[in-house]
């Protein structure tokens, strides 16, 4: 199955990040942390080309913290920079800020050697809807400047933002790429949020949740749900879920799009732990 959606809206915001890319020293590229690969963006990989880049790693708190570390050992062996960040920890949105710095000084210092007069870092930043970008921005500048919300597509234009007098940032609207080729990215990125839940059946995209911490984080849903992972039947799992959480119908059978919603807002919420759904290791 291929997922296909483009709307127009991201259809410009593609080509405006291609006309301001010449603008800019770098890009800071945001990711979620519990889906590294999944929520980069491959129509944008195209466009940045060699651009040099600062990965951001978002929402690290609701991530595992094992599989973080793997992906940013990944990113080093490549010479690639990447932080992880809980953007409502102080620390992290600084150390953001300083490495961005770093990687913008080292920019305008190549420029200055071949005469250019000196002039504030510039850099833009990126990534799929929701991941996180206009509320890290409000903590970079320390105020509400960039709107914000759990739901996708809440940024919907680009806009310049000084973070200091020597600092410009472009903020730019999520972007996500036309279809998805591989199923399983589109079940990981409906099971995170970041695309509606209108777009895939939600009972699908619970069965995958429950299927894959069966695999990788069986402990969590017997903690969680006191389910036997010794049956195979996965709607006699709903039933217990939906059954433990009250989600019931008028007549008293089990709804399963209330229990699937249940499922999906447990893992968005942390509840079910600290999930990762890209592994290096895939």
């Amino acid at each position: 199955m291929t997922i296909q959606w483009f709307p127009g809206h991201m259809a410009k915001a593609k080509r405006q990040v291609q006309e301001k890319l010449k603008l800019v020293d770098f890009v800071m590229e945001l990711v979620d942390a519990r889906v590294p690969i999944s929520s980069k963006n491959p129509m944008l990989q195209e466009t940045l080309g060699q651009k040099d880049k600062l990965i951001l790693f978002m929402k690290k708190d609701l991530a595992d913290e094992r599989m973080t570390g793997e992906w940013l050992e990944y990113y080093q062996k490549q010479e690639i920079p990447a932080i992880a960040v809980n953007v409502n920890d102080p620390a992290d949105v600084q150390t953001v800020l300083k490495e961005a710095r770093k990687l913008g000084e080292r920019k305008l210092e190549r420029l200055k050697k071949k005469g250019v007069r000196p002039r504030p870092i510039r850099a833009m930043i990126l990534g799929i809807p929701n991941v996180g970008k206009s509320t890290l921005i409000n903590q970079l500048v320390k105020k509400k400047i960039a709107r914000t919300g759990d739901r996708p597509g809440v940024t919907t234009a680009q806009q310049w933002i000084k973070l200091k007098k020597d600092f410009e940032l472009l903020d730019t609207p999520g972007i996500l790429w036309p279809k998805f080729e591989d199923e399983l990215v589109g079940y990981k990125l409906a099971a995170i949020g970041t695309i509606k839940d209108q777009l895939l059946p939600i009972d699908d995209v619970a069965l995958f949740v429950l299927k894959y911490l069966k695999e990788h984080y069986p402990e969590r849903l017997e903690e969680r749900y006191d389910i036997d992972l010794d049956n195979p039947d996965y709607v006699s799992w709903f039933d217990v879920i939906g059954h433990k959480r009250g989600c019931l119908s008028g007549g008293g059978a089990v709804d399963y799009d209330q229990t699937s919603d249940v499922i999906l807002r447990d893992l968005r919420t942390g509840k079910l732990g600290r999930v990762t759904l890209d592994r290096p290791d895939d």
